[in-house]
Parts: C-alpha cells; sequence; structure tokens
C-alpha cells in the first residue's frame, strides 16, 4: 500500500492531559477546543506526546524472547543443563503471529501493546502537534498585524511560541523516526532507500474526513524527520517547562539527535550531540549516568525499585513518556518470554566474564533488582525497571487502565551510542573510554554498603583496555552477543558500513552492554535491524526455526489490517476504549 487515507480523523485534544502533572495518572476528558493564545498552545502540547507503548513489540521480534514450549536449555546457569520446554499459555494470539514474523492479523486496535494501538497512538500524538502548529502560525500572524509587544516584528513569534514551536517541531520527528523504525525496513544504502515503502510524514491538520496520503520513501521520511529536527533544536528551550523531563527538554533534544544520527550513521553529528548533554571529556558523563545508590537496602518490592527506575529525579532519564501497557505482566508466566539462552545473553546471565565473578550475574542486576524470576520454573526473566502503575476507574471492581513509563533517552544509552560513534570514526581510544565510563561509573555510583558487599569482595571488577583485547576478541561458545568479525553489516546493511577487523572487539563489546542496558524495553529490535543481523526464532515442541534475514521486507511490521481494510485508518482514541483490566496483584518481593 503506498498510499493511506485519514491516518487519524479531526482529533479531539485533551488540555488536561499531561504527563508532567503532579500524577501522571491525571487526565480530564477529550473535549473540542479554540487554541488563541500562546498558553492554550502550551497545555495542548502537553497532550501530545504519544501513549501507545513500543516494548513488547520490539522484544517480542528481536533475539531477546524465546517460545517456552520449544525445547531450550535453562535461563541459569547453576541448573541443571538439560532441554526443557513448558506448556504455557499465550497472552495474546497475535503473539504467536510477530514471533514467527507474520502480520499481526489477529490483533486489534483495542490490545494494549498491538502494532494498532502503536500506530492510532503515534498519529494522534502528530495530529495534536500539527494542530498546534497550526494555532502557533495564526496567533504569529495576529502578533504581527498588531505589532504585539514581545513578539519578533518579521515571525510573529514570541519567545514562548518560538518554544513551543521547536517541541511540536521535534516531537512530530519523533514519532515519525519511531514509526519508520517500526513500520518500515528502517535505514539501509541509498539505493535500499530511495525504493523501499516509509510511512506517510502528516504535516497539516485533517480538515477533511477521508484524506489521502503517500507512504512515499524511506529517503522522503528520513530527510523529512532530519528537517523537523535540526529546525526545531536550536530553539528548544527548557524555561517553557515546569517538569521538564516530561518534555522534549534540551538534554533529551541532543539525546534524539545523537540516536537518529546513530542510525542514519552521521557518525560527527553523533558525537556533537551527545557531548552537548554529557560534556566531551568521559569522566564528565558520571552525572548522567545511574546512580546506584538509589536503590537502598530499604526498597522491597518491584514497584519500589521501578520508582526509583523510572524516577524524574534519577539524572540518567533524559526524558519519561507515560503509556498504556500491560508489558510487565506480559514478560514471564506466558509461552513468550526472556528466557533460556536469550536471557543468558541478555542478562548476562553467565560466570567467565572478566567484569564480575562469584556468582552468575553481574552486581548491577543485584544491586538494582534488574533480575528477578517469578518462579523456580525456568519460565522467563522480569526486571524492576518495567513495574507497572494501574489508573483505577473502579477501584471496587479493581479495574482500571495499565501504565507503563517509558525511558527513551538515558545518560547511560546515551554513552554507548557515542562509543559507537566514535569507533566509526576511527577513535578506538575514545571508545574505549566511553565503555570504560559506562561500566565504572556505576561501579563508583554505589554507597559504601554496596561497595562493601559487591566490590571489596571482588565480585565486581573495573573496566580496563584488556578487556577488550582479551574477553571481547571474538566469539565464544554460549556467548551469542560475540562474533568472530561484523561483515554482516556491509552485507545485510550498506556496502558502505564496514567494520574493521580491528574494531570487533569494541563491537562486541558495545553490542553486550546495548543489549544488558537496555533488556525489555524494545530497543533490542532496532539494533537487529541496523546492524543487520540474522533474527532466528524456534517455535513449538518440533522445532520449527523461523529466520528473518539481513534485507527481509518482514523486518518492517505490516500497518494494522484495519488500517489497510478499504485503504483506511478508522477514527481511533489513543486510549483502548474497551480494554479495561484487572489490577494484577502477583506482585514480586525481593528476599
Amino acid at each position: 500500500m503506498k498510499s493511506i487515507k485519514s491516518i487519524a480523523l479531526l482529533l479531539f485534544v485533551a488540555l488536561g492531559f499531561t504527563a508532567c502533572s503532579d500524577s501522571f495518572l491525571d487526565k480530564n476528558p477529550d473535549e473540542r477546543i479554540l487554541i488563541d493564545n500562546e498558553t492554550k498552545v502550551v497545555k495542548l502540547l502537553t497532550s501530545a506526546y504519544p501513549t501507545g507503548n513500543y516494548q513488547w513489540i520490539g522484544e517480542l521480534l528481536s533475539d531477546n524472547i524465546i517460545d517456552n514450549t520449544a525445547p531450550h536449555m535453562p535461563s541459569k546457569a547453576n541448573l541443571k543443563q538439560i532441554e526443557s520446554h513448558y506448556n504455557f499459555p499465550m497472552r495474546d494470539s497475535w503473539d504467536e503471529q510477530l514471533f514467527k514474523f507474520e502480520p499481526a492479523s489477529k490483533a486489534t486496535y483495542n490490545d494494549w501493546d498491538s502494532p494498532g494501538t502503536l500506530w492510532s497512538s503515534y498519529y494522534n500524538s502528530i495530529a495534536t502537534v500539527n494542530h498546534a502548529l497550526q494555532a502557533i502560525d495564526q496567533i504569529a500572524e495576529k502578533n504581527k498585524a498588531i505589532k504585539a509587544t514581545g513578539a519578533d516584528p518579521n515571525t510573529g513569534l514570541t519567545p514562548t511560541l518560538r518554544a513551543a514551536k521547536a517541541e511540536a517541531q521535534i516531537l512530530r520527528a519523533y514519532c515519525h523516526f519511531m514509526l519508520a523504525n517500526i513500520f518500515t525496513q528502517g535505514y539501509l544504502d541509498a539505493s535500499s532507500n530511495a525504493q523501499n515503502v516509509g510511512v506517510p510524514y502528516v504535516t497539516e491538520v485533517e480538515d477533511v474526513v477521508l484524506k489521502d496520503y503517500d507512504r512515499e520513501t524511506v529517503e522522503k521520511t528520513y530527510s523529512k524527520i532530519q528537517k523537523d529536527l535540526e529546525e526545531a533544536l536550536p530553539n528548544i528551550n527548557d524555561q517553557l517547562y515546569t517538569k521538564p523531563k516530561w518534555h522534549f527538554n534540551l538534554n533529551a533534544a541532543h539525546a534524539f539527535a545523537a540516536r537518529f544520527y546513530l542510525y542514519t550513521r552521521q557518525w560527527q553529528k553523533v558525537v556533537a550531540h551527545a557531548n552537548a548533554v554529557l560534556g566531551v571529556d568521559p569522566a564528565d558523563s558520571k552525572r548522567y549516568t545511574l546512580n546506584y545508590s538509589s536503590f537502598t537496602k530499604e526498597l522491597s518490592s518491584l514497584s519500589d525499585f521501578a520508582k526509583v527506575w523510572q524516577s524524574p529525579n534519577e539524572a540518567n532519564n533524559l526524558m519519561l513518556l507515560s503509556t498504556y501497557s500491560i508489558l510487565s505482566r506480559r514478560v514471564f508466566g506466558y509461552r513468550f518470554s526472556c528466557a533460556g539462552p536469550a536471557a543468558r545473553d541478555a542478562f548476562l546471565y553467565r560466570s567467565g566474564n572478566p567484569l564480575w565473578s562469584g556468582y552468575y550475574i553481574p552486581a548491577f542486576s543485584a544491586a538494582s533488582f534488574n533480575v528477578a524470576s517469578a518462579s523456580s520454573q525456568d519460565y522467563g526473566i522480569t526486571t524492576s525497571k518495567i513495574g507497572e502503575e494501574f489508573e483505577y476507574s473502579d477501584k471496587i471492581a479493581g479495574i482500571g487502565y495499565p501504565h507503563q513509563i517509558l525511558r527513551p533517552f538515558t545518560g547511560n544509552i546515551l554513552l554507548l551510542e557515542r562509543a559507537e560513534a566514535k569507533l566509526m570514526l576511527g577513535d578506538y581510544d575514545g571508545c574505549a573510554a566511553d565503555l570504560a565510563a559506562y561500566w565504572n561509573n556505576g561501579i563508583d555510583s554505589f554507597d559504601d554498603e554496596q561497595k562493601k558487599n559487591y566490590v571489596e569482595t571482588n565480585y565486581l571488577r573495573r573496566f580496563t583496555p584488556e578487556v577488550l583485547t582479551s574477553y571481547y576478541k571474538g566469539a565464544m561458545k554460549d556467548n551469542d552477543n560475540l562474533f568472530d568479525n561484523w561483515d554482516f553489516t556491509s552485507t545485510n546493511v550498506s556496502s558502505d558500513y564496514v567494520i574493521p577487523a580491528e574494531a570487533v572487539p569494541y563491537m562486541n563489546c558495545i553490542n553486550e552492554f546495548r543489549r544488558y542496558e537496555t533488556v525489555l524495553e524494545g530497543f533490542r529490535f532496532f539494533d537487529n535491524k541496523r546492524w543487520g543481523m540474522v533474527i532466528k526464532h524456534v517455535v513449538g515442541p518440533s522445532k520449527q526455526v523461523y529466520t528473518l534475514e539481513g534485507k527481509d521486507p518482514r523486518r518492517a511490521i505490516e500497518v494494522p489490517w484495519e488500517s489497510l481494510s478499504a485503504g483506511m485508518v478508522s477514527s481511533l482514541k489513543t486510549t483502548p476504549s474497551n480494554n479495561i483490566v484487572e489490577q494484577d496483584n502477583n506482585s514480586l518481593i525481593v528476599k
């Protein structure tokens, strides 16, 4: 389908629904409003952030998830190493479709975490942004006509309107960027980008019931993302926000720029924008990497730890998004989960790594409760990073809406993104310094008790250059994060994307650290795609193998079937209207 009609019909926008309110669950009913002053524009933009969640889709399509009904080795190294399989149910039937790299035809717009919910959420966000941008233009024209005090006589923009316009543009760029990475092949070589179908880049307010949109090409989609991004960035102003972590604040804007340029392989720009946040010296990055001393012994449940992971007071969190999701319920106790060899690779569940000893997980996981098994049975690993917040619609009945806080940009991830860009620029020492900072900053942030338990016992060891030249030098048995070469980038992505032999240890380390840092947060599939990794999923007791090759068109998730039927997209609300769920009381307690 090269064109789609009516991405989202005329949007009812909510001035009161803001993720940066005193409680991120606060919301008001939608209402048709007239945006005729800058105060209303600023309020409107608080309702523009997407509430769809990409994490489950990103994990399910990646190499982080296995089918528990297929025979596999256990996750934990201290369990008897024999193949087992479990007859666990699916949470949703479309989970199996996506796991087999098929269109999710059994999913609907009312299913939490589904492609349809994601698609509608991001395009509703874009529609709200375009409504705000139209209002900004109209107010600016009035300001010019009356020569309003404080407004630029040439543009009619006040400082507030200029900052609001920048926020709207960068949010529009981000939403299209996410849609492009999920529903297209992603950024490959120039020839492929000029031919592969992109997503509709919507820049106008819809004023008709049905409107045709050309999906254009990946090349045009990415060029429009870059245009919005680069126009917006100089005018981002944190003074516009009372709670900047829930908006595209300046640090988050630079982090988004760094990620966009990383995905499009503009390495110098990655470093420049990462430096704008982290500072030039890797030692300066400590202020934005995760502070493990925040995970105190007083914390006792997954929910307690989740509040620390997702806190706006944590400097590592550059931006937060409130989404509707049952992710924390999906990831364990069901057929598809992070278990077996995938869990070992993702959570570094193995001995022999020179960075820690004495147990089979790194001390960072123990300190932050990043790893939790729901049972002695090996049916999936969860993490306190993805703890759920529940909004009751009826407390007596115990029903309402589940929320998941996304951390789309963090200092830790940005540091690893800069390390990768430095490597591709041939700055091996700079790359090694950033990798060391990522690991050692965590150790340095431990409080005295944590240091006594983890560092002084030699359980956790500092990163040194020798780690790269020894442990990460090539492929290793039972560690799918390590490769003898990275030739698949040039074969499966672009002939210009060459990882030289001397860079292999660094790429292996980046791959291992990124996989661990982002596990169950949805980023792994994006890395699988942009690096051209072959993904193999083993399905069922018969161990049928489904393979996703480097440029396989199935790497682009099919546009939701409702959108394709009759060539149109239905009028949708961002929030699934008929999918109220019960509160999940099966919380895990730290023992």
